[in-house]
């Protein structure tokens, strides 16, 4: 499968409720909150012809209507499956008190994007001692395979 990236929005629980429009494309999904949340792929974009977004369910089905104005659509929110490090080194910002480490995000679709893991100083010792632990048990295990 050819490696995708993407700029996917985070996984948190999609809430249902007023704010700033979104203006999807075609193909997207798009949660419709005058019809009860119900989830549609966008078929037809407003235009000079049409005066509103056209959704369809995912599935197939009968076709339905949105505002132009794109007030009532949010996004649909794509699960992340993992994270893995970027292999650039970390840094220490004394003075923010923090540690940074580029990771690379990997979505449920295949897409991915570049993000940053940011750890406090407690975060970092607890990480350190626990990786300590896992080289350990792996080393122990490449011995007894020996």
């Amino acid at each position: 499968m050819a490696e995708r990236t993407s700029r996917q929005l985070s996984a948190s629980r999609t809430v249902l409720s007023a704010g700033s429009p979104f203006h999807p494309r075609l193909g997207d999904l798009a949660i419709d909150l005058a019809k009860a949340g119900t989830i549609g792929v966008v078929v037809a974009l407003p235009s000079d012809s049409s005066a509103s977004y056209q959704l369809r369910p995912p599935g197939g089905g009968v076709d339905w209507r949105a505002r132009s104005d794109g007030s009532t659509l949010r996004p649909v929110r794509v699960p992340v499956t993992h994270v893995t490090p970027v292999r650039r080194d970390a840094v220490y910002d004394p003075r923010a008190q923090q540690a940074a480490m580029a990771v690379t995000v990997h979505y449920e679709d295949g897409g991915t994007c570049e993000s940053m893991l940011v750890l406090t100083p407690a975060q970092l010792e607890l990480y350190y001692s626990q990786l300590g632990r896992m080289i350990e048990a792996r080393e122990s295990a490449q011995d007894r395979r020996r």
